[in-house]
């Protein structure tokens, strides 16, 4: 790009203080770690009270395979996206922490094919 690194590092270093930049991470490859079957599971709650969703997003970000959770408007209430070994593995996860949980009304479950990752905004924040 034609720019000092001194300067490359002065633009970023005010991205970070101003919140742009939150923070920095390593793409993984799942299926390298043994885990090549991604999901993204739709999870609807049986009730919206303070106590389900608190007890909800407690214990779901740190169960095996968790790979995001996302908190969505819609029909659904949060889109868990997971990664396991194979589809046993899967069955098992939904069947064990998920159809289980007494905040857990409805999952619906979809097959991750594949994954691009969008750029929003990453050239007209920097230049």
């Amino acid at each position: 790009m034609g720019v000092a690194p001194s300067t490359c590092l002065a633009r970023i270093r005010t991205l970070r203080e101003r919140g742009v930049i939150r923070g920095f991470h390593a793409d993984v490859d799942p299926a390298a770690l043994g885990r090549g079957l991604q999901a993204m599971i739709a999870v609807r709650l049986r009730a919206h009270t303070r106590e389900s969703v608190k007890e909800f997003i407690r214990d779901v970000p740190g169960l095996p395979g968790v790979v995001g959770v996302w908190h969505v408007a819609g029909a659904d209430d949060y889109l868990l996206h997971v990664a396991v070994p194979d589809s046993d593995a899967l069955r098992d996860f939904v069947l064990e922490h998920l159809t289980t949980h007494p905040a857990v009304g409805h999952t619906e479950t979809s097959l991750i094919f594949g994954h691009l990752r969008g750029a929003v905004g990453a050239a007209a924040v920097i230049d």
